[in-house]
């Protein structure tokens, strides 16, 4: 995973996707972020190839592992142009190693500021 937030940092394109399974999925923070692996890099290539990427510096990431040690699973805390974000996701142990299959960014907001954000979403 720190390679992966790596790639993106330094837009490496090739590194960053090949470290996801073919049937990725990444939800983003927007409503309408929610992409496959082909929409995904189809959003992110003109970010790659102007290397005005994103920067995301992962941690508390805790990780948990299927019983017969194939899937595992995380969350991290992200700092982000965003300020506080949370990721999380699925990776699977496949034959070329550990491969990314489910990322969802989201943006922390704390509990007495959500008031204002539900204004801004409905304006």
């Amino acid at each position: 995973m720190d390679a992966w937030h790596k790639n993106a940092t330094l837009a490496k394109f090739d590194e960053y996707f090949a470290a996801t399974t073919d049937n990725f999925v990444f939800y983003g923070t927007a409503p309408a972020e929610k992409w496959d692996k082909e929409a995904f890099k189809t959003f992110c290539k003109p970010y790659f190839d102007s290397t005005r990427t994103w920067r995301f510096t992962p941690s508390n990431r805790v990780w948990n592992f299927s019983k017969d040690g194939k899937i595992a699973w995380f969350d991290e805390d992200l700092q982000t142009w965003m300020l506080d974000c949370r990721g999380s996701g699925v990776c699977e142990k496949t034959k070329q190693g550990w491969k990314l299959a489910y990322y969802n960014l989201s943006v922390v907001i704390e509990n007495e500021k959500i008031q204002e954000f539900i204004k801004l979403r409905k304006d």
